[in-house]
C-alpha cells in the first residue's frame, strides 16, 4: 500500500463531502483552541505554533466552504423564484437534470 500526503488529503476531502462531518471538524477545531491541552506546547517558539496555524487554516477552510455552499444554494433558490415565465422554469429544471457531477482523477 502506497502512503502519501495526496492519499491522506483525498481521504479527508471525501470524508468532508458529508456536511455532518464538516460540522464535527469545525466543532473539534474550536474545542482544540479552547482546551488547555495542546499537541505541541506553545512554549517551543516556532514548532509550538505550527499545529495552531494548521488547525486555524482547517477551520477557516471549512467555515468558508459552508458559507460558499450556503450562498450558492440561496442564490440558486432566489433565481428560480424570480422567474415568472413557466417555460423558463421548466427549461431550468431540464438543464439541471442533465448536469452530472464528476470527480476528476488523473490516470498514470
Amino acid at each position: 500500500m502506497k502512503f502519501s500526503i495526496d492519499s491522506v488529503y483525498n481521504w479527508y476531502r471525501n470524508l468532508i463531502r458529508n456536511p455532518k462531518y464538516r460540522w464535527w471538524v469545525i466543532l473539534g477545531t474550536i474545542v482544540y483552541f479552547i482546551s488547555p491541552i495542546d499537541i505541541v506546547p506553545d512554549v517551543f517558539p516556532i514548532v509550538g505554533e505550527i499545529d495552531d496555524v494548521l488547525l486555524m487554516t482547517l477551520l477557516v477552510t471549512e467555515v468558508s466552504g459552508l458559507v460558499i455552499e450556503g450562498w450558492k444554494a440561496r442564490k440558486g433558490v432566489e433565481t428560480t423564484n424570480t422567474t415568472t415565465n413557466p417555460a423558463e422554469t421548466s427549461e431550468n429544471t431540464a438543464a439541471s437534470a442533465k448536469t452530472v457531477d464528476v470527480d476528476a482523477v488523473s490516470v498514470k
